[in-house]
Parts: C-alpha cells; sequence; structure tokens
C-alpha cells in the first residue's frame, strides 16, 4: 500500500492535548522516557484502528486486529523510534516536531510488526519475544483447523498471520500519510519511508535465497547485512529524525553513515552470539544460524580461508551440518572448533571494531551537540557492542528482533 492511499477517516489525527501544553507529548517529557512516550502513541493509534476492524467486522476484529495489537504493544525495545528521536533532537528538533516525530514512531514499530511476523512465517518459528508467534496462537485458538495428519503447522494459521503482517503495515502507511507535517519534510519523510520498505523486503528475500542456494559469497552476506539490518533498523530511523527535524545534507550524510556502520556491526556481532554466545546472556538459543542454513558473512569468511588454505576437512563438516535441523550439542560444538580453527572469528571481530570506530567518526563530522547528541551516541556504541547479562536490563542484545 502507498503512504497516500490510506481511508481518509484514518488520515487524521486522533484527538489529543495542544503538543505545547501536553505532559505527554512534551520535548522534555519524551527525553525523559522515549519507550513510554511511544507506547502511548502507539495505544492512542493502535485504539482508532481497532475500532474501525470492529466496525468492519467482530471476528476479523477479534482474531486479527485485536491480537495484532497486542502483538505490537507486547514488548520489544523500541531501538528505531529511539533512533529517530534521538537524531531529531540532536538535529535541532523541538516542540513543534514532537507530535509527527510520535506518530512515525509508531509507524516504525508498526512495519516492524509486519517484519516480525511474516519472518516466523517463513522461518515456522512457534514463538516470538518469549511467547507463541501470531501464528503459533492463530493455530492454537482453532486447533481444528490444523489437519491432522497433515505434517507442519497450520494453512489456516499462516495465511492469518501473512494478513495480520499485512495489516500492520497498512496501519503503518495510514500512520505516515496522516502525519501533520510541513510540506517540503512530508516529501522527505515519504521518500525515506518508500525507500526503507522496498529495502526492508530486498534484504528478507536476499536472506532466504542465501539460505536457499547455501550461498558462500562474503559480499552478497554484506550486502544482506546493509539491506536487512543496517539500513532498515538505523540508517533509516536516523534519516526520518534528521528530515524532521530539517537537518542539511551534510548532517544527513554523517548521521546516516554512523547508523549504517553501527547496523553492520550489530548484525556482525549477532551473527558471532548465534554459533558462541552463551543462550544464558543472549537470550536466544546457540548454533541456530548453522541449523538454519544462513547464509551469515561469520560462515561465508570461514569458508574462503578454509579453501585459501586447504582445509578440506572443515570445509566438509560445514557443509554436512549446515542446515541439519537436528544439530547436536557435539555437533555443534565441532562446528565452533572449525570456525575458530579458520581464523575467521577474530577477523570478524576485528571488522566490527573497524565498524564502531568508523561509525564514531562519522557521528563526530555530523557536528552535534547537547545532551541529545550524547544519548545518540550512546545508543549507536551500545547496539554493537556485546550483550551483557540477562539481569544487565539496558543492554540491547536483541534490538526488538533487528537481525530477524
Amino acid at each position: 500500500m502507498h503512504a497516500e492511499s490510506a481511508p481518509r477517516h484514518l488520515l487524521k489525527t486522533p484527538q489529543r492535548k495542544a503538543v505545547h501544553t501536553s505532559p505527554h507529548t512534551a520535548a522534555a517529557a519524551v527525553d525523559a522516557d522515549v519507550t513510554a512516550a511511544v507506547n502511548r502513541e502507539l495505544d492512542l493509534t493502535c485504539a482508532e484502528f481497532v475500532k474501525y476492524s470492529r466496525s468492519l467486522d467482530v471476528i476479523f476484529a477479534t482474531d486479527v486486529a485485536e491480537q495484532l495489537v497486542s502483538f505490537v504493544l507486547g514488548s520489544g525495545s523500541r531501538i528505531r523510534p529511539r533512533f529517530l528521536w534521538w537524531a531529531m533532537r540532536a538535529c535541532g528538533g523541538s516542540e513543534p516536531h514532537v507530535s509527527g516525530a510520535l506518530r512515525i514512531a509508531a509507524a516504525l514499530e508498526l512495519i516492524q510488526s509486519c517484519a516480525l511476523i511474516h519472518d516466523d512465517v517463513m522461518d515456522q518459528s512457534a514463538v516470538r519475544r518469549g511467547r507463541l508467534s501470531f501464528h503459533a496462537q492463530i493455530a492454537l485458538r482453532y486447533p481444528a483447523a490444523t489437519p491432522r495428519h497433515a505434517p507442519g503447522p497450520s494453512p489456516f494459521a499462516h495465511s492469518a498471520a501473512v494478513l495480520a503482517g499485512d495489516l500492520a503495515l497498512c496501519w503503518a502507511d495510514d500512520l505516515i500519510a496522516g502525519a501533520d507535517l510541513d510540506p517540503p519534510v512530508r516529501a522527505e519523510v515519504l521518500r525515506i519511508w518508500r525507500a526503507m520498505r522496498t529495502e526492508m523486503v530486498a534484504g528478507q528475500y536476499l536472506d532466504l535465497h542465501g539460505q536457499a542456494t547455501s550461498s558462500r559469497s562474503a559480499v552478497r552476506a554484506i550486502r544482506t547485512v546493509c539491506l536487512k539490518t543496517a539500513r532498515y533498523t538505523v540508517e533509516r530511523p536516523l534519516a526520518l529524525g534528521a528530515a524532521l527535524a530539517g537537518a542539511d545534507g551534510a548532517t544527513t550524510g554523517a548521521l546516516t553513515a554512523a547508523g549504517r556502520c553501527a547496523g553492520i556491526a550489530f548484525q556482525l556481532r549477532d551473527d558471532l552470539l548465534g554459533v558462541f554466545g552463551d543462550p544464558e546472556v543472549t537470550g536466544k538459543p546457540s548454533g541456530d544460524d548453522i541449523r538454519s542454513g544462513k547464509a551469515t558473512y561469520l560462515l561465508a569468511l570461514t569458508h574462503s580461508r578454509a579453501r585459501a588454505t586447504g582445509a578440506t576437512t572443515v570445509i566438509d563438516l560445514l557443509q554436512s551440518c549446515r542446515g541439519s535441523t537436528d544439530l547436536s550439542g557435539p555437533a555443534l560444538s565441532s562446528v565452533r572448533e572449525a570456525l575458530q580453527s579458520t581464523g575467521a572469528p577474530a577477523q570478524v571481530e576485528r571488522r566490527i571494531e573497524r565498524l564502531v570506530r568508523a561509525s564514531e567518526r562519522h557521528l563526530a563530522a555530523a557536528h552535534l551537540h547537547g545532551p541529545a547528541a550524547h544519548h545518540l551516541a550512546d545508543l549507536l556504541r551500545h547496539i554493537a557492542s556485546p550483550p551483557q547479562p540477562a539481569a544487565a536490563t539496558t543492554a540491547p542484545a536483541d534490538p526488538d528482533g533487528a537481525a530477524r
């Protein structure tokens, strides 16, 4: 759906207090707790969407719209809205920009929900954010719709989840279309939004393609990382924040370059943690990238280094284990040893360090100052850092499924 095509009644901004007087939308109040402010905006806008859905059909509203809202509001680090907000504030955005920023931040969370719901269908994942995934919840609600003797998940539940993801994208577009922005700012926001949507789909397809073809190309792996994670999670939210504040081209270019480097560093870190990370720290199973056959940069680099040194046993081991859904603990240990023997993990770590330094240089070139700039620098630095133990709740080990 194009952002301009939303129904007219949904393009209206929901009623709320004026930006200059509302304690919930004043810039300083949002600064104090960006996540809470975005959650309030999501509460308000999603209530309007659910109300309209109920006017269409109660079953649709109950099964799809209301469950989608529960998914959106249930959890999430709101990492994209935080990048948008602090970029906007660091570029000089103030009271007049608050309403538009929160509305676009809510749209980012909705399009993220679209991506996550669809991703779970593609991966046939039963769990998301510690809860049943959207399609698994539908299957649980309608057990009779699952063929008794057919293997795999319910086609009905999968189809319903696809529709829910589509609905989340529609709602996100509706929010963008209804944002109260000055014409030049609106044009730039729409340009960035359109680019981000297509990049997101392109990155997801490249991820699927690499998995299906057992790609060993390091170049393609980085291209996938850039499109699927770096731009969508960091670079484009930063660009949206800069656009809202009316930042000049040089500032925006420096900001987005910093975001791209940090986003790539995050995904490369996530690749390492996917194989070597402690589940108690990362919050997700170790070895899943190997089991699913993901075409990660780490694996591509390992193959390249193994070929260069004639380490055929490493190549054979990876070929036999990659995509093995029942990969055992001892087999995963052997894969880890093989990866380490090529020096690939250490090389990935060095690349992450270079990317983090490059991100810091680009951010410095933006010449931003003040508390908001410090918040932004901390956020960029933190996203590529190793996760802290689970008790350290400030660590963004998994920025809301950014890696997907």
